[in-house]
């Protein structure tokens, strides 16, 4: 049970701020959806400081898987966005918001759930910190490609945000990594249980955010989700092994390309400033790919 406490934890503070919204709303004025890029910003911090150019040698050892796991990563999703928000006909905004989903890196939690699974940890710890870092590009062009028709997308600014988001934050946690080095260590301790807060906190807001938008479109969307996130487990897996993958690779891909950064997806929602619709999507993919991942992953751990 202890490998899914974490996600049993997501789940209850989501449908905790979807019973009391009020509370994760504002507190004394301050309107708490403020907090959600500074959040995101905190935890690419972390991820910043568990890098090292190791990492990526990684490229060089095993590029098929890498070139495979990116090319996967970043049409798979995309494409089942855009097939489920035409297939379902949601309203503009949240449909943009399931795009914006697909359209998103893998997120830090496909890490976790790959040593969970017994697959290739070091694939996919290159392949979150490439599809992170190529990510301020690749997102932006497959939204304003398949999302543009839903919302207007401005490709700068969704940019800026990102590297704002993204590649600042992680850089100078690389930067502190490499000169603190051996002296690090005590941040790599504690920034996981920050990014776990971090991450509770951007559940909270963001479902509180979102009740009202959740309440019109409840079910379908959930179904949606959920579909997206199974889709992309499978299709991942597949498409792998269509390329002769090894099995820990094929493993790894599968959940690199089903465990997305919703977080991120939240925060670009909030720079449009349509945190409700938008941030829709995000707020429900976060804790239903948290608990069909630890539950595939601790699956494939009991198997050779």
């Amino acid at each position: 049970m202890r490998d899914y406490y974490f996600t049993i934890f997501i789940i209850l503070a989501a449908l905790f701020s979807y019973s009391f919204p009020q509370y994760f709303i504002e507190v004394n004025g301050f309107e708490l959806k403020e907090l959600i890029i500074p959040l995101l910003q905190i935890i690419m911090f972390g991820m910043g400081t568990t890098m090292t150019i190791k990492d990526f040698r990684e490229v060089l050892k095993a590029p098929k898987s890498v070139f495979i796991g990116l090319i996967c990563q970043f049409t798979i999703m995309p494409v089942l966005g855009f097939t489920l928000a035409n297939i379902f006909d949601f309203p503009a905004e949240i449909a943009a918001g399931i795009i914006l989903v697909g359209c998103s890196p893998s997120g830090l939690s496909s890490n976790v759930m790959t040593y969970l699974a017994k697959a290739n940890v070091a694939l996919s710890i290159t392949l979150t910190s490439i599809a992170t870092l190529v990510a301020p590009i690749v997102t932006p062009l497959l939204m304003k490609l398949l999302g543009g028709q839903y919302i207007n997308i401005d490709f700068w600014s969704m940019m800026w945000d990102m590297v704002k988001m993204i590649i600042v934050p992680l850089s100078i946690g690389l930067l502190i990594h490499a000169i603190l080095k051996e002296k690090s260590k005590w941040l790599q301790k504690i920034l996981p249980f920050v990014s776990i807060i971090g991450i509770t906190i951007l559940t909270l807001v963001v479902t509180a955010a979102s009740q009202k938008s959740l309440q019109t479109v409840g079910f379908l969307l959930v179904l949606a989700t959920l579909m997206h996130n199974l889709f992309g487990f499978l299709l991942g897996y597949w498409s792998s092994k269509l390329f002769k993958l090894s099995e820990q690779d094929c493993r790894t891909i599968s959940l690199e390309v089903g465990l997305q950064n919703a977080g991120l997806a939240s925060g670009l929602a909030k720079g449009m400033g349509k945190l409700a619709t938008v941030g829709l999507a995000p707020a429900l993919f976060g804790p239903i790919m948290n608990t069909m991942g630890s539950i595939l992953a601790s699956w494939w751990g009991r198997r050779d």
